[in-house]
């Protein structure tokens, strides 16, 4: 098994992120709260050889295709192509062996900055083209922004939508629900009971989607429409006006998280299937909730939605992605 290298990340302000060229994966983010004191505010593992094993993504970069394809199939120029299905019938991050799994190079490092590539091949997974993907991890200098900046190509017309999946707990260690959480959205993409989207896009008003205004999890992880998923695993259609597509905050150590994107929609994902049997960081049994996801992406499903922002990218176009990171104080 080759040796997982790791690469730090900071600056003056208190904030250090550790990142392994083992999936692209954030193992640490740690930033202070109002007193100084300094917590990882992401899921992880105290070892890094446990990140070769079977956990629920902690922290790595998905692709070729984040979230669900339905099916494991999809249609590109009239040709069929048949993908990795590792969720039930349906292809999920990429396929069973997705970028979160491969080793990438280290293209160049610094105390602020690190650029990693990889190269995946035509058919991996079941995807055509030749795919070369290069992500760059930056630290602000000026205040405490984690700033990930995804680029693409390919040599055949191919399916492409990168994003990063940190789980998030500002409180360092317990669960989420006291965390109030907020989206830019006006509404979102319903799913069917295996979670692919139904097509249609539905207006968030008086639904518990509406998180327009800050709510408290716990208000509203048990409602109805979430018992069946035990909580949040859905797309929002962010506004796009140039704003925070989401802020996450934790008023008891004061640390606030905003969340900044070029992406036309964000998966919130709660945690709903983490349940004790992930040992985690510190010998810690993880607990339904532990952590939440906030993925900038394109729309799940995309290639049988035709309305849906396009996954598509073609040879002489350069796929981009941005999402910045950027911690605080609450006022």
């Amino acid at each position: 098994m080759t040796p997982i290298k790791s690469i730090s990340l900071s600056n003056t302000h208190g904030m250090r992120v550790d990142i392994l060229d083992l999936g692209g994966i954030v193992s640490g983010i740690h930033v202070p709260d109002r007193d100084g004191r300094i917590e990882n505010v992401v899921l992880g593992f105290d070892d890094h050889a446990a990140y070769h094993g079977d956990h629920p993504y902690f922290g790595g970069l998905i692709g070729r295709c984040a979230n669900r394809i339905a099916g494991a199939r999809f249609n590109l120029d009239g040709r069929d192509y048949v993908l990795s299905a590792n969720d039930g019938p349906h292809s999920l991050h990429g396929g069973a062996d997705g970028f979160d799994k491969r080793t990438w190079r280290i293209e160049e490092a610094d105390e602020r900055s690190v650029l990693l590539s990889l190269v995946s091949a035509d058919g991996d997974q079941g995807f055509p083209g030749n795919l070369g993907a290069t992500v760059r991890y930056s630290v602000s200098s000026t205040h405490n922004e984690l700033c990930i900046d995804f680029e693409a190509t390919t040599d055949r017309p191919t399916l492409v939508n990168l994003t990063a999946h940190s789980y998030f707990n500002l409180a360092g260690s317990g669960d989420i629900r006291g965390h109030e959480l907020s989206i830019a959205a006006d509404s979102y993409t319903p799913v069917d009971g295996g979670l692919i989207p139904t097509g249609e896009i539905r207006n968030v008003s008086g639904t518990c989607f509406d998180l327009r205004r800050p709510r408290v999890l716990s208000e509203v992880l048990d409602a109805a429409a979430l018992r069946q998923t035990r909580g949040y695993d859905q797309n929002f259609v962010l506004r796009g006006n140039g704003g925070p597509a989401a802020r996450l905050v934790h008023r008891a150590s004061g640390r606030v998280l905003d969340v900044k994107t070029t992406e036309p929609g964000l998966q919130l994902y709660t945690g709903n299937q983490l349940n004790g049997s992930v040992i985690g960081r510190g010998g810690v049994a993880y607990p339904r909730h532990a952590g939440l996801c906030l993925e900038p992406q394109r729309f799940p499903d995309a290639p049988h939605h035709p309305s849906f922002p396009s996954v598509r990218l073609d040879p002489g176009e350069v796929y981009h992605a941005a999402t910045h990171y950027v911690f605080g104080i609450a006022d």
